[in-house]
């Protein structure tokens, strides 16, 4: 029985079904993260909102990385829900208040719990490895992973997130606006946008441990309109490249 008692536990590893550990293999001294686990769903998950209170604005802040990847992929509704209450549901810890009108954090809770159902809920196993929910894990693993940074899950998934919003729109899947529009939302979310870490080596090495873990090929979701998206394989270092000059435009806080 799961019992989660953050809001990034809520909506992300709550529907899950993988339990991983962080391996250090003996032979290369390196460390991979969650590469050894094991499929186990539980029994049941119970979920209480009210432990969201108990939490510091960081923390509150990081579980919402979480769910800005999914209004990104799949639902243009929740991502104006977080344009228009995120600031204000940090502050409240997600309580109601007089800006935060009853029903908005159950909604965004529930929203960001039926998108992952959906998804998840046909492919438990995994056998289709293009999975929109695997937006901003990419390039996230490794900036977890270098020694001493300090980021957490949900902040390395927006940095992520983010940088493959401007891929997608050197792409021309998304126009520049919107990429703009994007930026603001996560900076009203207190969220990382950039990371000192996100060079083109560890960019590239993304690339390739994606190839590695998805079976031969890199499967990167990227947007092509807030709450649609679709997944490639065949980005260049030089496209990545491109991507992290185009990042040095956006106003970061770090």
């Amino acid at each position: 029985v799961r019992v989660p008692t953050t809001l990034l536990a809520i909506v992300d590893a709550s529907v899950g079904v993988k339990n991983g550990v962080d391996y250090c293999c003996g032979l290369t001294d390196e460390t991979y993260k969650n590469r050894v686990g094991s499929f186990y769903p539980p029994s049941a998950c119970l979920l209480d909102n009210a432990f969201i209170a108990t939490q510091d604005k960081r923390n509150v802040s990081n579980g919402l990385g979480e769910i800005v990847k999914l209004a990104l992929v799949r639902s243009s509704d929740l991502f104006e829900l977080l344009e228009t209450h995120g600031a204000a549901l940090i502050e409240s810890r997600f309580n109601s208040t007089p800006s935060v009108p009853d029903g908005v954090s159950d909604r965004i809770i529930d929203l960001s719990i039926q998108i992952m159902l959906e998804e998840l809920g046909p492919n438990l196993w995994e056998y289709k490895l293009e999975r929109c929910v695997d937006y901003g894990h990419t390039f996230s693993k490794l900036l977890e992973m270098v020694p001493g940074a300090d980021i957490m899950h949900g902040e390395a998934v927006n940095v992520d997130g983010f940088f493959c919003c401007v891929l997608s729109h050197l792409r021309g899947y998304i126009t520049r606006d919107t990429v703009e529009r994007v930026f603001r939302c996560m900076q009203s979310l207190s969220l990382p946008t950039n990371s000192p870490d996100l060079q083109s080596e560890l960019a590239w090495q993304s690339c390739k441990d994606a190839v590695e873990h998805r079976n031969g090929a890199m499967r990167i979701p990227l947007i092509t309109d807030i709450g649609e998206s679709i997944c490639v394989s065949d980005l260049t270092p030089e496209e990545l490249d491109r991507a992290l000059d185009l990042m040095k435009e956006f106003p970061h806080v770090m």
